[in-house]
């Protein structure tokens, strides 16, 4: 980091009031460096005691923490506890006063508006419930969902849960070969889907594109049709069912099933860098212990907040939010649109007239909203929030900055969380009681055994390495669905009894933990390993970029060189004396030997839904390989544009 200032310093009245103070203090420590040593050193201390300070309720207790008796990749946890999500979430909070609570709020990007008591989600889910049993679904059975981020989607999560079905959320931005890919592999038995979303004003049709993929899905026998946007479908009357059908005369009360504690309730995919996408595989308490922590130790959880994270039930994080939000009784706020449409303030007036308390995003939809506006600080009232965070990928330090200052008024830290669909949550997170560096995670989340390793399988102490763990953790993926072969060599096989992540990482002499991108996206200049981010963020912090993204390409001389391609802000024209300057740039503030060897300016970059940079993607297109699995992007046609920077 080229600047180490404290951006964020709470005082000791802040933390003094604060989730984590009280449950480090309740456990007898006085210092933040030995409660996080007692989380990692004593798991079955730690995750024991905080499923009970989160108010986890049980139908029958657990006999054990923690089993390794199968080995350390096959961890089970809480052992014959019987429980439920949907318990948790939606059935204790739909009693009483906390009836009437909002539970959940919808915006369309036309701006509809939609909401959801926790007793009205409840009756939802219940009547759901009882359709899917008349429909003849059973406990394990598979149930995909493609569709747009509404309040139905949360009560499609809770019906399955509370019957003991397996969720298998599909990005609503997917086409059919990705859509196919991964109801196919996980054998639904049902799809729910919508008639349509909307983007940019424009009307997406999800039905179309669901019946397309099921062509190539024998394993499906119903699809359930939401009349969303109340447009004409094609209609399959041997397989089709509408919503209202499928709910109507449905009671409004169904029991949860007392599912045991490794139960499955979610396959979530992940597209790897090689073959296709990986079914991660998450259980009933593992899912809700770690979710739970995160939400009430890191994001500091209280009755009533709402929160906010701009993202999609097909991305890990969408499950995330849901479930962390309903666990502590909250309310959910969902978003169906693009976040700078039909302006740059869309998030920002919606944060105001929601009352929005904790907000999270990708670094990238920063960027883009930044690009747009010009820089200009939000003309919202922004004063309800409490807690900022973000994760996807690694921040530039201008970007956070800004997310800091004009976002959160310098009062609200960043809870930079990292981890990944694998693991249903976090390996680096920042506690709210800590003081934060620019685009810091923090460090090791409580409860997880997070290192960073040398090639030889040594900590690193201070510098780069690879983020690994140490030891299982409750939402660690239970293998890789059907393929248990696979899961053992991607995430277990570099070092025994460890978890290889993939992630660039470092920690500084102060103790602060970064990212920088994935592993296998770095390269070697001149016998240096160089993480991507770092040239990234020199270019962004020229103030003439809006966005970057850096490979690297085989070289004779210096084994591999580095070659950027620039998104240029508005009003930046581009130009040879700008290459030069951005050049002279990265040679002042990382060196001449992170120089690149030759800077492209592109209208944009190309992206996963989720808006992760597809640099691996970028560098075989731009060598002139063939790209296998485009399914996680965005838009396809952004790649194919870089050949022409070749």
């Amino acid at each position: 980091m080229a600047d180490s200032q404290w951006i964020w310093q709470p005082t000791r009245e802040y933390v003094e009031q604060t989730n984590a103070f009280r449950f480090m203090r309740s456990l007898g420590f006085h210092r933040l460096e030995d409660f996080l040593r007692f989380s990692r050193e004593d798991l079955e201390g730690f995750w024991g005691e905080i499923v009970k300070e989160t108010g986890v309720e049980w139908f029958e207790p657990y006999e054990k923490v923690l089993d390794t008796s199968r080995g350390v990749e096959w961890a089970r946890w809480f052992i014959n506890g019987k429980l439920n999500i949907a318990y948790n979430c939606v059935d204790r909070h739909a009693v009483g006063a906390n009836a009437d609570r909002a539970a959940c709020i919808g915006e369309s990007e036309s701006g509809t508006l939609r909401s959801l008591t926790f007793g009205e989600l409840h009756a939802q889910v219940n009547r759901l419930a009882h359709g899917l049993v008349k429909l003849g679904l059973q406990s394990g059975d598979r149930v995909a969902v493609y569709m747009p981020m509404i309040p139905e989607v949360v009560a499609i999560l809770y019906a399955c849960f509370k019957l003991g079905l397996i969720v298998v959320p599909v990005f609503s931005g997917f086409g059919p070969s990705a859509i196919a890919s991964r109801i196919g592999d996980s054998g639904a038995r049902l799809v729910f889907t919508a008639d349509g979303a909307e983007r940019r004003g424009k009307f997406i049709e999800l039905k179309a594109k669901a019946d397309a993929a099921l062509d190539k899905a024998p394993s499906v026998e119903h699809v359930v049709v939401l009349d969303y946007l109340h447009s004409q479908v094609v209609w399959n009357p041997q397989r089709d069912i509408r919503w209202e059908d499928l709910v109507r005369d449905a009671r409004a009360h169904h029991n949860s099933a007392r599912l045991d504690s490794e139960d499955l309730a979610l396959i979530v995919y992940t597209s790897g860098t090689t073959g296709p996408p990986k079914g991660t595989v998450h259980t009933h308490a593992g899912t809700l212990a770690q979710v739970a922590k995160e939400h009430y130790l890191a994001f500091d959880r209280r009755l009533q907040e709402r929160l906010f994270w701009l993202s999609d039930i097909g991305w890990m994080m969408g499950p995330w939010a849901i479930l962390g939000t309903h666990h502590f009784g909250g309310t959910i706020f969902l978003y169906d649109g693009a976040p700078d449409y039909p302006h740059a303030d869309r998030l920002w007036e919606m944060i105001e007239r929601h009352r929005i308390t904790t907000f999270g995003l990708s670094p990238t939809a920063i960027r883009v909203i930044l690009k747009k506006s010009g820089g200009r600080a939000p003309a919202c009232d922004l004063s309800r929030l409490r807690m900022l965070g973000s994760t996807g990928e690694p921040w530039d330090e201008s970007s956070y900055r800004w997310f800091f200052e004009k976002v959160g008024q310098r009062r609200c830290p960043i809870i930079n969380i990292s981890g990944g669909t694998e693991i249903a949550g976090s390996f680096v997170l920042p506690l709210p009681i800590q003081s934060l560096k620019p685009c810091s995670v923090g460090g090791p989340s409580p409860g997880m055994a997070t290192e960073i390793f040398d090639e030889r399988g040594k900590p690193v102490r201070f510098g780069k390495g690879f983020l690994v763990c140490t030891k299982p953790s409750p939402s660690m993926t239970r293998g890789l669905w059907k393929d248990p072969g696979r899961y053992l060599t991607a995430y277990w096989s570099r070092w025994k009894g460890v978890w290889f992540h993939g992630d660039w990482a470092s920690v500084d002499e102060d103790g602060s933990w970064f990212l920088h991108g994935r592993a296998d996206e770095a390269f070697n200049v001149a016998g240096r390993k160089v993480g991507p981010a770092e040239v990234e963020q020199a270019l962004i912090g020229s103030g003439k970029v809006s966005e970057a993204a850096v490979i690297g390409v085989p070289d004779a001389l210096t084994g591999e060189r580095i070659i950027a391609f620039i998104v240029l802000k508005p009003g930046v024209a581009a130009s040879p004396d700008l290459s030069q300057a951005l050049l002279d740039h990265i040679d002042q503030t990382e060196g001449p030997t992170l120089r690149p060897h030759a800077i492209h300016v592109v209208a944009e970059l190309p992206k996963t839904h989720s808006g992760k940079i597809v640099r691996r993607a970028i560098r075989e297109v731009y060598l002139g390989q063939v790209v296998e699995d485009k399914s996680s992007l965005e838009d396809p046609g952004a790649l194919e544009r870089f050949r022409a920077a070749r």
